[in-house]
């Protein structure tokens, strides 16, 4: 066993993890925001690659040792630009930093090769080092990739076992409500658009008020980041009591984000013959996958994903952009509206849907990518990034708003498409899942928060927060017994989001 694994590792493979090593690096870091598979096809590409150019130096060298040693320092080099290049524009105003840059890279690449080349060198002894540590930063790369992403557990009931379930209470023959939720990412309160944008939509909430929605003219969310704030809704409860993993010294999020896919509120109402319909997101921890109807835009095989630009903003062929012969924001700004779009041109067909149905959509609107104009036209996500490809106060608010006034218009017509279609009237929550970007104090958790409740609108009231959502929708509707709970708001840093500190509402706290 001793002299076959002395065999295997003194043989020239580290070419291979080299190859690998970047892509599950980058897959790990980013591990919070996709799916573990969009880097399949990456790894596999980056993977071919280095086997062809290790057999095309192969025949050079005349040596798999040096073969090896070539393609594995070229590897490096390849996906350590980008990275290099960030980090000396960030904290150096270098004059023709391409140019400089793309010279560097050259003379490197063009050492390592005549290194490889050099008869006094020998690159045999060094292999089994090389493998070993390349081995090495996979595996850790890897085990990162699998820890945050995959669930601690999945069982057959919600993945927080301390979550509320009930037995619910339907009267036979009675005829259930379909039961739209539906979260514009970062929807802010009126008064806080007012605020802090000058953005007035007044028009707005008038209109949604004329349809029958109350809008809760105090509401705050329950929590400051998209994830946690979802996971509480829906399994109407706060974090801090649902689960050990959800305090203070945790920061995986893999229970987290299958605490959303299999919800309390989805388990309860599958229970009682309600079919789940969810869309495609863009981002992996809000894709209900397993949903009885799951839709996505149709797959266009020539674009790349988010993941796959982003690796390649992490070599030298980022600078393809500047030629002009490809625009990775404009491909990640139409992924963005294809999905968005998909959302809103599919309401006459869930109206028509058979039910009960729960349908979950998380439209990522008015939140960034900005990617439309008030008026639906067609933005440049990258026309509101800095150098730094980072948002000003000005470019966020310009786009935030004008975001804000597209996906208003556009949710007016779905609502409108819903309540007239639909054969019976549905029960319809539009609710933001926090307030928009730089915001400070209880800023942070204004948001838009409208309720359609045929019969039991006056049940609401100014201050109900997302955590009462479903505890009010189960008992009215379904015959369940959930107690509304305290409305409260908590602050909760990246990455330590489970260190949460109240924030005050205002509104309960003059």
């Amino acid at each position: 066993m001793k002299k076959r694994l002395d065999k295997i590792f003194k043989a020239p493979w580290y070419f291979v993890t080299f190859a690998a090593y970047p892509v599950l690096a980058l897959l790990s870091y980013n591990v919070f925001e996709v799916r573990y598979t969009a880097g399949i096809c990456p790894l596999v590409i980056s993977v071919a690659a280095a086997a062809v150019f290790f057999l095309f130096f192969r025949l050079i060298y005349r040596s798999w040792h040096r073969a090896a040693f070539a393609t594995a320092a070229l590897t490096v080099l390849f996906f350590t630009y980008g990275h290099a290049y960030d980090l000396i524009s960030e904290k150096w105003d270098v004059p023709h930093l391409t140019a400089w840059m793309l010279g560097a890279w050259l003379a490197l690449s063009a050492l390592a090769l005549a290194w490889a080349g050099r008869r006094k060198t020998r690159f045999k002894k060094a292999a089994v080092g090389l493998n070993i540590v390349s081995l090495g930063l996979v595996l850790v790369a890897l085990v990162q990739v699998i820890w945050w992403s995959v669930p601690q557990r999945i069982g057959g009931g919600p993945v927080d076992d301390r979550a509320p379930v009930q037995a619910l209470n339907v009267p036979a023959g009675q005829t259930l409500p379909d039961i739209y939720y539906i979260i514009p990412d970062s929807y802010g309160r009126s008064d806080l658009l007012l605020q802090a944008f000058k953005y007035d939509n007044s028009a707005f909430t008038l209109r949604l008020r004329e349809m029958g929605f109350y809008v809760a003219s105090c509401s705050q969310s329950n929590y400051n980041s998209t994830d946690v704030s979802m996971a509480s809704s829906l399994n109407m409860d706060y974090l801090q009591n649902l689960d050990d993993d959800f305090q203070p010294g945790h920061i995986g999020r893999g229970t987290l984000w299958a605490s959303i896919s299999q919800s309390t509120v989805r388990y309860e109402l599958e229970s009682v013959g309600y079919k789940t319909v969810a869309f495609a997101t863009g981002f992996a921890w809000s894709e209900i996958t397993d949903a009885d109807v799951y839709l996505a835009p149709s797959p266009v095989w020539s674009e790349m994903t988010g993941f796959e630009t982003l690796l390649i903003r992490t070599t030298p062929a980022r600078h393809f952009e500047d030629l002009g012969w490809i625009n990775l924001d404009q491909i990640d700004g139409q992924r963005y509206r294809a999905r968005a779009r998909l959302i809103l041109n599919s309401m006459d067909e869930l109206a028509h849907m058979p039910g009960p149905k729960f349908v979950f959509i998380h439209i990522i609107s008015p939140h960034p990518l900005f990617v439309f104009g008030p008026d639906g036209s067609l933005t440049d996500p990258a026309a509101f990034l800095d150098e730094n490809r980072r948002y000003t106060a000005d470019s966020y608010t310009l786009g935030y708003v004008n975001q804000a006034e597209y996906i208003s218009s556009q949710l007016e017509t779905a609502l409108s498409t819903l309540l007239s279609k639909s054969s019976m009237p549905p029960v319809i929550i539009l609710q933001g899942d926090h307030a928009p970007w730089m915001q400070t104090g209880a800023g942070k958790f204004k948001i838009l928060n409208a309720y359609y409740l045929p019969g039991y609108n006056d049940l609401l009231y100014p201050t109900i927060s997302p955590v009462n959502t479903f505890r009010l929708l189960l008992d009215v509707y379904l015959g369940a017994d959930y107690p509304l709970l305290n409305d409260t708001s908590y602050y909760s840093p990246v990455p330590n989001i489970y260190e949460f500190q109240e924030t005050p509402n205002p509104c309960l706290n003059p």
